[in-house]
């Protein structure tokens, strides 16, 4: 009779279940990852990732019955130092840094190494030093995380969990807000993990990713595990249909038409600028349009979209909405004016994340429900918050729900609806489906449809360019903090391609049309 010599998994997961009240978030949920592998954890926002991610991490503890093992021995956590001890770091996707502290203090928090009684700060900084070498970062051990971009905050993050001895890594959705480059770097550090014998679960939504990375992924939908595909039988038909139990072609739902003969648009963009920021950009967007930005990292897309909508200041240039111009550095007027924006970081600037979902969504309208313009109306915002949670199909266990403790996708259909709660005739999206979905992405793109069938103007920037390409009627290419050229206005438009935009933006060739400062 022949021995069973194979090896137990690094990490084990046997039937985890757990509730919350009366909500079941996982329901006997089996899961295993092996050394050296890249195992990826797919499914909705929603799904239960994150809650089995927190029981991986020691945050949560599993309802009684389930069995959570390392290399076969029983492991019990009651707090993520015990994780943190038993080999396992986990990098979060909403960033979990102190402000107020440097980078190195980040990276070592709650295990600094040791001179003595105190902490052995010159080692801190060599070790941090060589973690931000590897992963390409522009900025030292010593500077301030408050300081920092969106972007670097989350080389910080992965830089944490670099520079750790863990054998087990959790990277969850890690290259959301980083370029190509500062990517492919962090591939080449998970391929040295792996080659050590790290085991990585690896939580994303960019398929890309997924299939070029994993040995092995996992799907789960409502709590419940769908199924594990090995790496030869991953195909996008397959992953969506497991995650949201349809086919890949329903994912966009977009009409688009040809934007040629029509002259009066809703807005104009002319000449704006911010030196040595953004160069002087001209464009305009119709009713009912989808207008496109794509760029790299860095090239002012974001910016641009800022000055538009008076949150930064410009220093020359007009920017009208129906006609009228609006007073440069001006957000009211903006606001007033029917401009929207929807910022790329809804934890750090769109949301109150220690407030009820009803005061997420109705705070910057409170005043026109007021009682004689002093008490607030209660029943209008109840009904308001009713009828945006039905309409934008928010799950959430009821209004004094904390926004917090929402998915990424769900707390994105609250900021988009507490936008258009003031009626904007433009809507500026900046990044509206990072870390999202894609059954909430399919339900953000049929809210960004719906609105441009009733006449809003909308204005996309994503760094996803088939999504750009899925949803928009045409696209403007920035580079180096200029237009760089607009690909596609008519309904055959054969430009309107990844091949296209990435020729723009890169400046590697001329394609659609090129651009100095004006673009239609």
């Amino acid at each position: 009779m022949a021995l069973d010599v194979t090896p137990p998994p690094l990490l084990g997961l046997d039937a985890i279940s757990k509730s919350f009240g009366s909500v079941k978030v996982l329901d006997s949920v089996s899961f295993e990852l092996r050394q050296g592998e890249l195992h990826a954890l797919m499914g909705e926002n929603g799904a239960g990732k994150s809650t089995l991610v927190r029981v991986i991490g020691g945050i949560y503890r599993p309802d009684a019955g389930g069995r959570m093992t390392i290399n076969g021995v029983d492991l019990m956590l009651a707090n993520p130092r015990q994780a943190a001890e038993a080999g396992i770091a986990i990098i979060h996707q909403e960033l979990n840094l102190a402000e107020n502290m440097t980078v190195a203090e980040n990276i070592f928090l709650g295990h600094e190494p040791r001179h003595s009684i105190f902490a052995d700060r010159a080692a801190m900084r060599t070790r941090t030093h060589k973690a931000l070498d590897e992963l390409g970062a522009d900025f030292g051990p010593d500077v301030r995380v408050s300081s920092l971009e969106l972007a670097q905050r989350q080389i910080v993050e992965i830089a944490r969990a670099v520079q750790s001895s863990a054998r087990i890594v959790v990277m969850d959705e890690p290259t959301t807000a980083l370029s190509n480059r500062e990517a492919d770097r962090l591939f080449a550090i998970i391929a040295r993990m792996r080659a050590r014998g790290v085991g990585i679960i690896y939580i994303s939504h960019r398929m890309d990713e997924v299939y070029s990375l994993s040995d092995r992924v996992t799907v789960l939908r409502d709590g419940r595990l769908v199924g594990t595909l090995a790496k030869g039988e991953i195909n996008a038909e397959r992953l969506t249909r497991m995650m949201v139990g349809r086919d890949l072609s329903t994912l966009y739902r977009k009409k688009r038409r040809s934007i040629n003969g029509e002259t009066k648009p809703l807005l104009e963009v002319t000449g704006i600028e911010r030196r040595g920021v953004v160069e002087p950009a001209s464009f305009s967007l119709q009713r009912g349009e989808v207008l496109g930005i794509a760029g790299l990292a860095g090239s002012g897309r974001t910016e641009l979209a800022r000055l538009i909508c008076g949150i930064d200041a410009r220093s020359g240039g007009h920017v009208r909405v129906d006609g009228k111009d609006i007073p440069a550095n001006d957000l009211a007027a903006a606001g007033r004016a029917g401009l929207a924006y929807l910022t790329e970081d809804r934890r750090a600037l769109g949301l109150f994340m220690n407030m009820h979902v009803r005061d997420n969504l109705t705070i910057s309208i409170s005043g026109f429900d007021a009682c004689g313009g002093v008490w607030r109306n209660g029943r209008k915002a109840r009904v308001r918050t009713d009828v945006a949670i039905r309409d934008f199909s928010i799950r959430t266990s009821g209004q004094y729900q904390k926004i917090g403790r929402l998915s990424g996708g769900n707390q994105q259909k609250v900021l988009l609806a507490r936008l258009l709660q003031g009626a904007p005739k433009v809507l500026v999206l900046d990044e509206p489906t990072r870390g999202v979905d894609m059954g909430a992405k399919s339900q953000i793109y049929t809210i960004i449809d719906d609105l441009a069938q009733r006449g809003v103007g909308i204005i996309v920037i994503s760094s996803e360019l088939t999504e750009l390409i899925g949803i928009a009627d045409r696209v403007l290419v920035m580079r180096e903090g200029a237009l760089a050229g607009e690909i596609g206005n008519t309904q055959s438009d054969e430009s309107l391609t990844e091949e296209g935009i990435i020729a723009l933006a890169m400046g590697t060739g001329q394609t659609g049309r090129e651009a100095t400062n004006n673009v239609h």
